[in-house]
């Protein structure tokens, strides 16, 4: 067994075969899309390459286990994943300042993140995801006297003061800009490193503390930093050095402001 809360360089087909059956919470895939000129961007067929992937996190997740995996509308299409996983939902992550350069068709403002799990997902933490409600509490109050909800089979559909569930199109988080603050390098930008708020839905709803993630194309290593706040145990692989050595560093980082927290707490008792 591969050791824990590491980043560790290599290529993900071999490195896998190195974590055990039936040991990961959850797997956070962020890899190739197929659609841009970048070397590590390059599959034949992305279908096939995600259909194969399914097939290996199937083994490596435990039951009720999660996957959330990455890519363009047409990521998963034409490839039969029900023998592996379950598909829980298509997640639109819409990005309205995305720029829109179509001239012969309607430009793609969204990526897919397909949530599947290892039969019925044991952990969907909704009270740490919910998102503010954008309809009138009065109005609300007001739907949920319809005698349809009360005497219907939407009678548990009441109001939440935290907030609603997000759904499964996501427009609040915005993509990184080059003003963004947490981006680390133009080089970056719309192809390796995502938002942490988008990273911390996904680990926060289908994970708890001391679970274990697995980020197979750690990146910048946004999943691993994310894992490491939210007490996540992690394991990341990454084939470029550079990366990792990115990795390493913005995990130091964490490390060094828990510790400050740590002992600013001690001193204030």
């Amino acid at each position: 067994m591969i050791e824990k809360n590491k980043i560790i360089q290599g290529d993900f087909f071999e490195l896998i075969e190195q974590i055990e059956y039936n040991s990961l919470d959850l797997i956070v895939c962020d890899g190739p899309y197929g659609v841009t000129e970048n070397i590590w961007d390059k599959v034949s067929n992305i279908q096939e390459f995600n259909l194969k992937l399914i097939k290996i996190f199937s083994k490596k997740l435990k039951k009720g286990g999660a996957l959330y995996l990455f890519g363009k509308p047409d990521c998963i299409d034409f490839i039969d994943y029900r023998p592996y996983l379950v598909l829980n939902a298509k997640i639109v992550w819409y990005q309205p300042s995305r720029l829109a350069q179509g001239r012969t068709n309607f430009t793609n403002n969204y990526d897919i993140i397909a949530y599947f799990s290892r039969d019925k997902a044991k952990t969907f933490n909704l009270d740490t995801i919910r998102v503010a409600q954008l309809v009138e509490l009065e109005h609300r109050k007001r739907c949920e006297n319809v005698p349809s909800v009360i005497n219907g089979k939407f009678g548990k559909t009441k109001f939440n003061e935290q907030g609603k569930n997000p759904g499964d199109v996501w427009g609040d988080i915005k993509q990184l800009t080059y003003k963004s603050r947490e981006l680390l390098d133009r080089e970056f930008l719309h192809t390796i490193q995502k938002p942490k708020k988008l990273i911390e839905r996904l680990v926060k709803a289908s994970s708890n503390e001391g679970d274990l993630v697995l980020d197979p194309f750690a990146g910048t290593g946004t999943t691993l930093v994310v894992c490491q706040e939210l007490k996540r145990n992690y394991i990341g692989f990454e084939i470029n050095p550079d990366l990792v050595k990115v990795c390493e560093e913005r995990l130091k980082q964490v490390q060094k402001q828990v510790k400050v927290i740590y002992e600013r707490f001690i001193y204030s008792i």
